[in-house]
């Protein structure tokens, strides 16, 4: 009598365990989740201070909806002068294996901070990903690097030479 229990049991909590699973309700908590890990993410990681239009002057007090699209203030030094991307258009070209793979291999001009990007760990670039995905598209391209030898439309920030 006691297997037969054990097995009903079994069968039960399996039962459950599997409907449970395939609820959307409870696949929607794990995708929220995700996006909340990925928005804090980028909060820590300082995406947006570079990555959002105003974020950093303004102290953090952008919208979400304009997160990440990207920015026209050029960052100039003896490497030319670098922008912002808007990463909410280059994730809706990217699947999440393409994501991984960039993220892993990417290098950069300054200031991106590259090699700290190449360090974090899957299911955080996949919280990343994620959350930028579900922002959604928005804002304009970026504009292109400019240089070294050329003068940068302004507004810019201008770092000197490193010493040598």
């Amino acid at each position: 009598m006691k297997k037969t229990m054990t097995l009903k049991t079994r069968l039960l909590t399996g039962l459950l365990l599997s409907t449970a699973l395939a609820n959307p309700v409870f696949a929607q908590t794990d995708d929220q989740a995700m996006l909340d890990r990925g928005k804090y993410l980028v909060k820590l990681g300082g995406c947006n201070d570079c990555h959002t239009p105003g974020y950093l002057l303004s102290e953090g007090k952008v919208p979400e909806s304009l997160w990440l699209t990207g920015d026209s203030f050029g960052w100039r030094g003896p490497w030319g002068t670098t922008y912002a991307p808007n990463l909410r258009l280059l994730m809706q070209t990217l699947d999440e294996d393409e994501w991984l793979e960039m993220a892993r291999t990417l290098k950069r001009r300054p200031p991106m901070p590259w090699f700290t990007l190449n360090e974090l760990d899957t299911e955080d670039l996949r919280a990343i990903y994620r959350y930028t995905r579900h922002l959604g598209p928005a804002g304009e391209p970026a504009p292109e690097f400019v240089p070294p030898d050329q003068e940068p439309p302004p507004p810019y920030a201008l770092f000197p030479s490193p010493p040598q």
